[in-house]
């Protein structure tokens, strides 16, 4: 029993303040505005690219990757491979404790699809400075078209915790200007 019951039980049916019915309004409005928003950036933004999802196992992910490798190695960046695959390629990116494999060195304007998949943890792909950010999962084949549109040398990061060497965890992607 409350100390002040009040005078109709069912909340349902007290009436709204003007104020009330207000900020109702205005948080359902920017609800929608911020709904619609995230559809129109997806399709234009850029920024986050549509993929595709495939079941795989670890060792068959790794096995298409070291293929990668062995074909199309270039050079050697500190004990990590760069590999420069043929223009439209499949190109395979392993996340594992704690580094993106192997490295990359793709062509200005070139289209190519991107394998990504984790052999141990869920891991995060964040390509900076673009801000391209994709979670990886292991057992998933996550698979993006993308076209480089500036040279440099940009970093990939892990953004997702994985561990005490997290912070370490990071790969390379080199877009080069062949024309």
């Amino acid at each position: 029993m409350a100390i002040t019951p009040p005078t109709r039980r069912l909340w349902w049916n007290e009436p709204l303040h003007r104020f009330e019915l207000i900020w109702i309004v205005v948080a359902f409005l920017w609800g929608l505005v911020m709904f619609f928003m995230m559809i129109y950036w997806h399709a234009v933004g850029g920024q986050n690219l549509a993929t595709e999802t495939y079941r795989t196992t670890p060792n068959a992910f790794y096995a298409k990757t070291e293929a990668m490798v062995a074909q199309y190695q270039v050079r050697d960046l500190g004990g990590l491979p760069v590999v420069k695959p043929p223009v439209g390629a499949d190109v395979y990116l392993v996340g594992r404790m704690w580094l993106w494999y192997p490295a990359l060195e793709l062509e200005l304007g070139q289209t190519y699809r991107l394998h990504l998949s984790a052999l141990d943890l869920q891991h995060g792909f964040s390509l900076q400075p673009v801000n391209i950010n994709v979670q990886v999962h292991p057992g998933y084949e996550h698979v993006m078209t993308i076209t480089p549109d500036q040279t440099g040398e940009f970093s990939i990061v892990c953004n997702e915790y994985c561990g005490l060497g997290h912070h370490t965890m990071l790969g390379k992607i080199f877009v080069v200007d062949r024309s």
